[in-house]
């Protein structure tokens, strides 16, 4: 009997390989084309001399911004196809430790990075290390109260999700709150892609009237949000028991002697 050779092991899929290919469907291209429209509106005003974009090459977030020196942090398995289109500084590294020093960076994007993650509470504490006081961070992300949202979470029942399976949506509610741990205030935000969850090209395009009604009637159910933050000082604390300090009272004078220091005042000025 000829023995059954061993069925060699397959590699497991790359975690955002599921998450590029969704990104070169129709709603991927709809997602990208609204994001960079709101992206150049908000890092335009954006001053300072080092802006960073963590992740997604497929997006230049940082095209309006003027900075002198604009790097895209990318790990091994991003795509270099995308990344080489733009004139970028490419550092690779991970987004949880980043090869950053501390209050180096005026700007850091991380469009999509959050949902992707393993840890994101540690990628915000990474980036609120990184960042100098004043500095400005954006986050995109999907927004689960939505109907993206809502058809992604009974697809992902019968084993069909519309948006990318990899991903742990959070609510912008959440964000706010790590964000105002972290003492971020928050600087602005937009909600956007009010298209139904369909996937052909031509039926999207049919859908456009939806963006200006949603925009007006039900802004907060936005498929995608992006919403931006700045890092504040943190507050001042004495620590220790302060002595009292006695200020000494002011010497009253009697009318007589008002008059005779006045009378002083005035011949001092002769």
């Amino acid at each position: 009997m000829i023995p059954t050779p061993p069925i060699p092991s397959q590699k497991p899929a790359p975690p955002w390989s599921s998450w590029e290919k969704w990104l070169q469907s129709p709603p991927g291209r709809y997602v990208l084309g609204w994001e960079q429209k709101c992206f150049d509106q908000i890092v335009v005003d954006v001053f300072g001399f080092n802006a960073v974009q963590i992740g997604l090459p497929q997006i230049n977030t940082l095209s309006e911004n003027r900075m002198p020196m604009q790097a895209l942090l990318i790990n091994s398995q991003d795509s270099l196809d995308y990344a080489s289109k733009y004139h970028w500084h490419l550092i690779e590294g991970s987004s949880s430790e980043l090869p950053f020093a501390n209050e180096s960076l005026d700007l850091v994007v991380l469009p999509h990075v959050l949902e992707f993650a393993a840890d994101p509470h540690q990628i915000l504490r990474e980036v609120d290390r990184v960042l100098r006081p004043e500095g400005r961070l954006i986050i995109s992300g999907f927004n689960p109260a939505s109907l993206w949202g809502a058809r992604q979470y009974l697809s992902r029942l019968i084993g069909n999700p519309y948006l990318p399976r990899d991903g742990q949506f959070i609510s912008l509610i959440r964000v706010k709150d790590w964000l105002q741990l972290l003492n971020f205030s928050l600087d602005r935000g937009h909600f956007g892609c009010y298209k139904f969850p369909l996937q052909g090209s031509s039926t999207m395009h049919r859908m456009d009237f939806l963006e200006r009604m949603g925009n007006r009637w039900w802004p907060i159910f936005g498929a995608v949000f992006v919403v931006s933050a700045i890092k504040r000082h943190q507050g001042v604390r004495l620590i220790g028991h302060i002595a009292p300090v006695r200020v000494p009272a002011i010497q009253q004078l009697s009318p007589a002697a008002e008059r005779s220091k006045l009378k002083e005042i005035q011949d001092t000025i002769k």
